[in-house]
């Protein structure tokens, strides 16, 4: 299967309002490869070709979701580049429509990065999401209150998970969406809303919900369990959903089946995003079948760039987006570029390749040639 081409009618945006899915990419930052300090050192972003990218994205009619872990939060991306970042997508977000209009939907991730690692009282940590929630919110943005590490450290009990999300939810001038990102994503997140049985913590994170459904757009699941979250999302309240983060299973969780389904939050939609945005169109229609047509063989890659150690996904998501010309430099804050081996890059190649992903093929294939060469191998 092949993305779709430039005049393709699958290729054109989608339409003011989507019938079927709310579906945000995870977008990557595009680092400045002059300036950057390499690991430990604060983020030097390429700002032209990050923002180019975000274009990009809305131009297929996706939404952005921005400074997530697909960014590189705490992996590279520091808060104050984060911060800039999130202001400077919100104001390109308005001037293509507003950040929340067709073409230009945006949400922002809010968490504790600012705090150095280790325990933090409560209130430090309520505090530093306190912080980081008047920015985004302050640049007329939604948030993704993300999961914190700090507070992962802290707590000692459920209740200290519904202590801070419980203040922060009364306070959010709008609707935010909570993130629960499995231990696979971040091992620093191991034992998240209270402990390491995903079932009991959901029940935690379903009680917090519940307090304030109002003040809740949906929840983010990146857990690579199909069962959990299809259990988890029959038990939202009503009007609150459930945006799959499930990279390995997500044709399957979007289609959803009698009782409901998945909308999306995802960081493999965002080298995918062609094949994304045609993949929603279609559904929109009610071609489930077209639908899965589209996506199902794009699985191959996914779990592919989303192996373990699965938080080095995003080396992968910056390869394609170098190999695909939306940058011109394979360069990672933090110098994480060199986080995958080399026959994990040359299979991401071939299977994109493969998926007609790449809007000049002869580009993608002289930059990996060049890539071998830099690496010592015969291209």
């Amino acid at each position: 299967m092949t993305a779709p081409a430039e005049g393709d009618a699958r290729s054109t945006p989608l339409a003011s309002h989507r019938t079927s899915r709310t579906v945000y990419a995870a977008a990557h930052v595009v680092a400045d490869p002059r300036r950057n300090p390499g690991p430990g050192g604060p983020a030097a972003l390429d700002w032209d070709a990050t923002l180019a990218f975000r274009r990009h994205l809305w131009s297929l009619g996706l939404g952005v979701a921005e400074a997530m872990d697909t960014a590189q939060r705490g992996a590279g991306l520091d808060w104050p580049a984060a911060a800039e970042l999130i202001t400077r997508s919100a104001a390109e977000a308005r001037s293509v429509g507003g950040p929340r209009a067709a073409g230009a939907a945006l949400v922002c991730g809010a968490g504790t990065d600012q705090l150095p690692p280790g325990e933090h009282s409560l209130a430090a940590i309520r505090s530093a999401y306190e912080e980081q929630l008047a920015v985004v919110e302050g640049c007329g943005a939604r948030a993704v209150l993300l999961a914190s590490r700090a507070l992962a450290a802290t707590a000692r009990a459920p209740d200290d998970y519904a202590e801070v999300y419980g203040h922060l939810l009364r306070q959010a001038r709008e609707p935010v969406i909570l993130h629960w990102l499995g231990p696979m994503f971040d091992p620093a997140l191991a034992g998240y809303w209270g402990a390491g049985d995903p079932d009991t913590a959901a029940d935690t994170l379903l009680r917090i919900i519940a307090a304030r459904p109002g003040a809740v757009d949906g929840v983010k699941v990146s857990l690579l369990d199909t069962g959990r979250e299809i259990a988890l999302r029959r038990r939202l309240p009503a009007g609150v959903r459930c945006y799959t983060g499930d990279d390995f299973h997500y044709p399957e969780l979007l289609a959803g089946d009698q009782l409901g389904f998945s909308h999306a939050l995802l960081g493999v939609f965002d080298p995918l995003a062609p094949i994304a945005a045609a993949a929603v169109r279609t559904l929109d229609t009610g071609d489930v079948p077209g639908f899965r047509a589209l996506l199902d063989p794009t699985v191959e890659l996914a779990r592919h760039l989303f192996e373990a150690p699965t938080r080095h996904y995003k080396t992968g998501v910056v390869l394609l987006a170098w190999l695909a010309g939306h940058q011109d430099h394979f360069t990672m804050a933090g110098g994480l570029h060199s986080a995958r081996p080399l026959p994990h890059l040359v299979r991401a190649h071939r299977l994109a390749a493969g998926l007609g992903l790449f809007p000049d093929p002869e580009l993608a294939a002289h930059r990996m040639r060049a890539l071998l060469t830099v690496y010592g191998a015969t291209p």
